[in-house]
């Protein structure tokens, strides 16, 4: 594969590129944690890690704790683990309490990232040992590194589909709403789940829209220059078709306004539930749960160019550091030991960051069908941060749950407002967005 081939001459090159994770201005987290320490000129004093992960916080973080303390003896880890992450997290940046080492929420415009993280060091230097360290960049600095690199796709039930009379891996939309009607006419299990309550699962449609592009530079490239990206024929408009078409074709949940996130994946797990869009990383999550893990699968967005199935990999939540922290040194060192040393990305189904780590087993569907990997080009000189920019001037919400509640309101008719009219409102928001953040 094209994408085994990447990682094996990125793996390469990182052999003579090892940098650590770092601040722009001072010594690395490997600088400072290197066997050349005496026993007392380490890391000490307490800090607090902010986490969205509720399900592990009391065992897996823990255990990384205890692992941590015996590089770093000296520093106390305290973990606090939030629901709501998004939300909750945002409201915390208002002041300067929100954690010494935490995962950078999602809408934090990039022109921003300086006001409340600590710059980690140049993309150039840290993208010769991690993957998508542009990601939360700006002007060439770094903010956050990704603490798993996702593929996107579909999580689904492998049993399900064979009992549905699913014989073949969907690569159309319309395949996909034919196979879900099987699974709906064959099988006791949702067909889909929306995850509508939670919200925030609803997010997890957004970065399919390479899939259907088909081309790395479409999102920072060319919506920033279009002004119309949710116009029929379109990659948005194709890929908030078909959650609409699900909605409407009653393939969903019976009553999505009263979903739980914690509640489907055990559902999943047991065959309950048959699909739900997600990146790679529920994976695992789900297959913890089941009887038989193998049930759980994994398969590209159903989209295809003449034959050819893509995939987005990105990073997931990036980890940064609080610039207001009181203990910058010993957050350092707990970000660094976690992408280096925890191990967490492979055991959560992901893709390690770090480059030259193996490739998971959980996505070996993927190449089994060919999938080719794709990643998001960078921003035209002088358009680094469009993108960003326009979604918060238009309020747009590309990672925000609420114009996909809208779409499944219309799709179950609990709104007048049709798929067109949802999408007309979105690029005339887009339009005038664009006109003010590109003059």
């Amino acid at each position: 594969m094209k994408t085994l081939l990447k990682f094996l001459v990125l793996s390469i090159l990182a052999v003579g590129m090892l940098v650590g994770c770092s601040q722009k201005e001072s010594s690395s987290a490997d600088e400072k944690s290197d066997g050349d320490k005496t026993e007392n000129s380490g890391p000490s004093g307490e800090i607090l890690v902010l986490t969205n992960r509720t399900d592990i916080v009391d065992t897996v973080f823990k255990d990384y704790a205890t692992k941590f303390n015996e590089k770093y003896p000296d520093v106390k880890v305290n973990f606090e683990a939030i629901t709501d992450y998004e939300g909750q997290v945002k409201i915390r940046m208002n002041s300067s309490e929100y954690g010494d080492a935490l995962l950078i929420p999602n809408d934090v415009p990039v022109s921003e990232l300086s006001n409340f993280f600590e710059p980690l060091g140049s993309v150039d230097e840290l993208s010769g040992k991690y993957l998508h360290v542009d990601e939360d960049a700006f002007d060439g600095t770094s903010y956050g590194i990704p603490v798993t690199v996702n593929a996107q796709g579909v999580l689904y039930n492998k049993k399900v589909f064979e009992e549905a009379g699913v014989t073949e891996t969907p690569t159309t939309p319309e395949a996909f709403i034919e196979a879900l009607k099987k699974v709906k006419e064959n099988t006791d299990a949702i067909p889909y789940y929306t995850n509508y309550a939670a919200g925030w699962p609803l997010t997890q449609w957004e970065p399919n829209r390479l899939s259907i592009a088909g081309e790395e530079d479409y999102v920072n490239v060319q919506m920033p220059n279009m002004d119309d990206p949710f116009a029929e024929g379109k990659p948005h408009y194709i890929l908030y078709k078909l959650m609409h078409d699900l909605a409407k074709d009653g393939l969903i949940e019976p009553d999505p306004l009263t979903t739980d996130w914690e509640s489907s994946k055990e559902m999943m797990a047991k065959g309950e539930i048959a699909s739900m869009i997600l990146g790679s990383w529920a994976i695992t999550q789900v297959q913890a749960l089941a009887e038989n893990p193998d049930d759980i699968a994994y398969m590209p967005f159903p989209y295809n160019h003449d034959g050819k199935l893509y995939s987005e990999t990105s990073g997931d939540y990036k980890i940064g550091i609080n610039k207001n922290s009181e203990n910058k040194e010993a957050a350092n060192a707990w970000v660094d030991w976690f992408l280096n040393e925890s191990n967490y990305a492979v055991e959560n189904g992901g893709i390690s960051p770090v480059i030259g780590d193996d490739f998971p087993t959980t996505l070996n569907s993927f190449q089994e069908l060919g999938v080719e990997l794709l990643s998001n080009a960078p921003a035209k000189e002088g358009q680094d941060g469009w993108v960003d920019a326009i979604d918060q001037e238009g309020e747009i919400g590309l990672f925000q749950p609420e114009f996909k509640q809208r779409i499944i309101e219309s799709g179950i008719g609990n709104s007048k407002e049709s798929f067109d009219d949802i999408m007309k409102d979105l690029n005339a928001d887009w339009k005038a967005a664009r006109e003010k953040v590109t003059k």
